[in-house]
């Protein structure tokens, strides 16, 4: 270890220290720290070009860090390659060979490892049955549904028992409703198994199904770590809260600070906000960011005073499960609101709809701050 480098501790199984890749004068990843612990169900999640493919391909092998280290399970991985690595790697294609069975795709992985072929037989087995394709184990890639494909896959990756599964993509190449079938079959999976899994993703509400912690990356950096529910909840950033979910943004001044809060007036909504946070001072430039769901929409006026917003109903869109409003104010500007569809009934039974006036009464807890630097 050079000055300035620290150890991974006992509990980090992976362990990425100040790790920098760069392709000539561009940056890919810039300065990563970050620890997984043993077990754990990872994601790495940011738009296209954001470098957590590349991060990943790092953890394999496939590529070389300009700067920093990446430990494994207590190792330096410095000079180790690809093939030494206690790694497994699951990409998008699925890669299967298209003239074996879906037995011997699984099995391929084994021929080199020391094991009789009646240890190899019961390994295979085991994975399909984990993975519940026994039934298939004769038929071709070709026989087979995507979502088959994908469990063929996941179970080739799982047969040689590595201690990290690197999943890139996994999901991508499947329907919405496969999709999230697969999601929790793919945790349950890993549950069992005990194996720390690091997924690459560009969908959020797969990482957000998928793991216990995500990482949200940006243009090579790492903008926050947490569970699902703090990043969604509790974002550190403007773009961490545009990124995950959806999120009503407007430019705010602080026009009162105190003990109740933070009170903020936005050109946009002509009207006080009080938001439950603290930190800033009177004159303070802000983004006010609400969640469409976390607003309640109205056709009748509240009794609260407070934060109660007034508007025509836009456009209206009915989801079965949920309905999305866009809400015109009288300074012009539109917001957009989310209500759930509790009831049985038909979208002219809704709430509200087109041309309706309505009232939008937005709780201080639910309102998010963020300062001019994020």
């Amino acid at each position: 270890m050079t000055a300035g480098e620290s150890a991974p501790q006992q509990s980090d199984f992976i362990h990425i220290e100040g790790v920098t890749k760069s392709f000539g004068s561009f940056k890919a990843v810039d300065n990563v720290t970050l620890s997984i612990s043993k077990g754990e169900l990872f994601a790495l999640l940011g738009g296209s070009g954001c470098g957590k493919t590349t991060l990943l391909r790092m953890l394999a092998g496939f590529e070389t860090p300009t700067a920093g280290r990446i430990f494994i399970d207590g190792q330096d991985m410095a000079g180790v390659p690809a093939y030494e690595r206690p790694v497994n790697m699951m990409f998008q294609s699925y890669a299967l060979f298209p003239h074996m069975t879906v037995a011997k795709n699984v099995g391929y992985g084994l021929k080199h490892e020391d094991m009789t072929q009646v240890q190899r037989e019961d390994r295979v087995r085991e994975m399909l049955n984990l993975v519940q394709l026994s039934h298939l184990a004769d038929r071709k890639p070709h026989q087979l549904s995507g979502g088959q494909r994908q469990r063929v896959a996941l179970a080739r990756s799982l047969a040689k028992l590595p201690k990290l599964l690197l999943l890139d993509e996994p999901l991508g190449a499947l329907d919405k409703k496969l999709r999230e079938h697969t999601q929790f079959e793919i945790a349950n999976i890993q549950y069992k198994l005990g194996i720390t899994f690091v997924v690459v993703t560009h969908d959020q509400e797969e990482a957000m199904t998928l793991a216990s912690r995500i990482a949200v990356m940006d243009k090579g950096v790492i903008r926050q770590i947490g569970s699902p529910s703090d990043i969604y909840e509790h974002p550190n950033s403007r773009f961490v809260a545009d990124f995950i979910g959806s999120a009503n943004m407007v430019e705010a001044e602080v026009t009162k600070a105190d003990g109740a809060g933070t009170e903020v007036l936005s050109p946009s909504l002509g009207h006080p906000i009080l938001v439950a946070s603290s930190g800033y001072t009177k004159g303070d430039k802000v983004t006010l960011a609400f969640r469409p769901e976390k607003v309640s929409i109205s056709r009748k006026k509240p009794a609260a005073a407070k934060n109660v917003l007034k508007g025509t109903v836009q456009d209206f869109g009915y989801f079965g499960k949920d309905s999305l409003y866009r809400i015109k104010l009288p300074t012009g500007h539109v917001l957009s609101v989310n209500a759930v569809n509790a009831e049985r009934a038909a979208a002219e039974q809704a709430v509200a709809t087109w041309e309706d006036e309505v009232y939008l009464t937005i709780a201080p807890a639910a309102a998010m701050l963020f300062g001019a630097e994020t």
